[in-house]
């Protein structure tokens, strides 16, 4: 093959979490006596993590001294709301299980809370994900090239210590990586990180949004990935 891991965003990529983040994002507005969004709004809005997300949200973002408050109770809200409506794209279980089947390796880096991020991985993907790597405060979120970096590191993909959560491996380790995500902070982490990028036209931005930012391939469909990794 190709590629001997695959790193997949998370929302918009392998699962529809829209409906899951729009609605805590509203419940969490609302509770603090903020205007709500639609899904459509939302859908644009996400992607960067959920501090980004809550800047997008709160009017005057940081300085409006609700913006704590919305946060914190976007965070507890969504993890314990995640599964509501939420569920994998059509054909992507069975692109992960025959990349398994086919000897690779399958990760995930996303902005998304780790904590639920772990949780949504192991409730629709049981076994079938290595390695994650999500929001948390040690390691600067997407497009930061980090995230990727310490998957090869837990992995063990580099040889000794010879790289690290904040050190970029050689290029022989690179060039056996692949990302796959639906955003231009997608497409901008596989630029930054030293690997091939594809598009996922499936996702939360569609094929001329990615092309656009930077994207050299795009997959229509989850199980085209196949065709790009042989």
């Amino acid at each position: 093959m190709k590629y001997s891991l695959v790193i997949f965003d998370l929302d918009g990529t392998i699962l529809n979490t829209l409906d899951d983040l729009a609605d805590s994002l509203n419940a969490s507005l609302k509770n603090n006596a903020l205007s709500t969004y639609t899904v459509e709004e939302v859908r644009f809005m996400v992607g960067n993590g959920i501090r980004k997300l809550i800047e997008r949200a709160v009017p005057g973002a940081e300085a409006n001294p609700k913006f704590q408050k919305v946060y914190d109770d976007f965070v507890e809200y969504y993890r314990n709301h995640c599964l509501e409506k939420t569920a994998p794209y059509q054909g992507m279980t069975e692109c992960l299980k025959e990349l398994k089947a086919r000897g690779c390796k399958i990760a995930v880096n996303t902005n998304k809370d780790e904590v639920a991020a772990i949780e949504l991985c192991k409730r629709f993907f049981p076994g079938l994900i290595d390695c994650i790597s999500g929001g948390k405060d040690s390691i600067p979120v997407k497009p930061s090239p980090l995230g990727v970096y310490s998957i090869c590191k837990k992995l063990g993909l580099c040889a000794g210590n010879t790289c690290g959560a904040e050190e970029k491996p050689d290029e022989k380790i690179l060039s056996g990586l692949l990302f796959v995500g639906d955003s231009d902070v997608d497409i901008a982490t596989g630029i930054n990180a030293g690997i091939d990028a594809v598009g996922a036209e499936w996702g939360f931005r569609g094929k001329a949004f990615l092309i656009e930012h930077g994207a050299k391939m795009t997959a229509a469909a989850p199980l085209d990935l196949l065709n790009l990794i042989v």
